[in-house]
């Protein structure tokens, strides 16, 4: 993921994922490619950037409080967290914000 999501209009909601990893790729990569394909295709679903160096910071962004509970229910979604749990980050914080104002170049 490397542009900047195209957003509507705010209000909307920002969730604010950031971890850092264990060693080793573990399945990872592909997890992480899944759960942006299966994201994109839940209602609600606005757009996401990520970066990792370190730290990773992943921002997804969605209409509501109702459509990121329903992403944070997706049983596939919810593999991949006991998996991050299980054996992918050795610590996180995900943090969930309302955008009231945007802007840009």
């Amino acid at each position: 993921m490397s542009e900047i999501a195209k957003t509507p209009e705010p209000p909307y909601y920002a969730v604010i994922f950031s971890s850092y990893r264990t060693e080793g790729d573990n399945s990872y990569g592909a997890m992480a490619n899944r759960m942006v394909e299966l994201a994109a295709s839940q209602p609600g679903f606005l757009g996401v950037e990520s970066v990792r160096e370190d730290l990773g910071i992943t921002v997804s962004y969605w209409e509501s409080l109702e459509s990121i509970t329903q992403w944070k229910e997706n049983a596939e979604h919810r593999e991949a967290q006991r998996l991050g749990h299980q054996k992918w980050y050795s610590s996180f914080r995900v943090r969930i914000a309302r955008v009231e104002r945007e802007y840009g170049i």
